[in-house]
């Protein structure tokens, strides 16, 4: 589905414009021709391949879709695939797709099961025509900002999820089972942001300093301004890494605890209910010559004997801390 088709000279913009004038505009000098698509047919997205004459190789990335986060060069046009990450209702993370098509004077993007679109992008460089009017570069920057800066709300959720659930580690009551159920999902949606940021940071890298790619040519400070964000981002996924893996070693260690506290108390149990067996057991044994046996207190004796041997093993085990 298009979603926007619009030309704007020297950063100004000139307006909507139809499909078939998209040559007519690209012919004109200072002239960028910016085109959005959101879940586009096959079609269309050949259709629109032939307009910009973009290469057949990155067409067909583009009509498969699901493609690693990657920058290829064609000549002059950057081909460049970023995922999108989004929080959702269930405190998941919902990925979408978004690949750039960047040419000397056009930029082609492609959105795939995204929920936000980028208006608020195609507003911020209308609001800046001197920067618009670098081109294409501008445009691939902010789109690029946009993305990572989606990425650090997923991750300001994950902090504040990793929090809830360091909380619940010490709660009595708390479900162990439940704490590490909790915990691998998180690690899960880790993994998930780090599988967006990492190969978008290598790209990143290729769009400033040494050879950069010539619709960046005169944006590379902003180029190394996503890349800081990225590695900031990268930083921040690799530190809750190691708290996430402390955070399930405390909560393994809880478990070993919990068993530990359990036998422990088993323990003492028996060994109360040990005592009087044994009496009991001793007098159970029917000799004939058991001394005890006829004398007339012998058996409250035997009772009182189980009690205050009983009364003092449970204080013991009190003061041990096991019951």
């Amino acid at each position: 589905m298009l979603i926007n088709c619009v030309a704007y000279h020297n950063g100004q913009k000139l307006g909507d414009i139809t499909v078939d004038a998209i040559p007519e505009h690209l012919a004109q000098p200072d002239c960028l021709v910016w085109v959005a698509l959101q879940d586009p047919t096959p079609d269309e997205i050949s259709h629109f391949g032939h307009q910009f004459a973009l290469h057949p190789l990155a067409v067909e990335d583009a009509l498969h879709g699901h493609q690693r986060p990657k920058l290829d060069e064609y000549g002059d046009t950057l081909f460049l695939v970023m995922k999108t990450l989004e929080p959702d209702s269930e405190n998941g993370i919902h990925v979408g797709e978004v690949d750039l098509f960047v040419g000397r004077n056009f930029l082609l993007s492609i959105r795939n099961q995204t929920r936000k679109g980028f208006q608020d992008v195609r507003t911020r460089c209308e609001r800046e025509p001197h920067l618009l009017a670098h081109g294409s570069g501008f445009v691939l920057y902010a789109l690029m900002d946009a993305v990572v800066d989606r990425y650090l709300a997923v991750i300001h959720q994950l902090e504040d999820e990793l929090d809830s659930i360091e909380g619940r580690l010490f709660l009595k009551g708390s479900s162990a089972r439940r704490n590490i159920a909790a915990l691998y999902a998180l690690k899960r949606k880790l993994i998930t942001v780090h599988h967006a940021a990492a190969p978008l940071h290598e790209a990143t890298a290729r769009l400033y300093g040494g050879r950069v790619p010539p619709p960046c040519h005169e944006l590379p400070e902003y180029f190394r301004d996503v890349d800081d964000h990225l590695s900031r981002i990268l930083h921040t996924v690799e530190s809750q890494r190691d708290l996430l893996a402390t955070a399930i070693q405390v909560n393994i260690a809880m478990i070993s605890l919990d068993e530990s506290s359990i036998s422990k108390k088993l323990a003492a149990y028996a060994a109360l209910f040990a005592v009087p067996t044994m009496i009991a057991g001793i007098y159970g044994m029917n000799f004939d010559y058991m001394p005890e046996l006829r004398t007339p207190l012998g058996y409250p004796l035997s009772l009182l004997s189980m009690v205050v041997l009983d009364v003092l093993l449970w204080r013991r085990f009190r003061r041990a801390g096991w019951l």
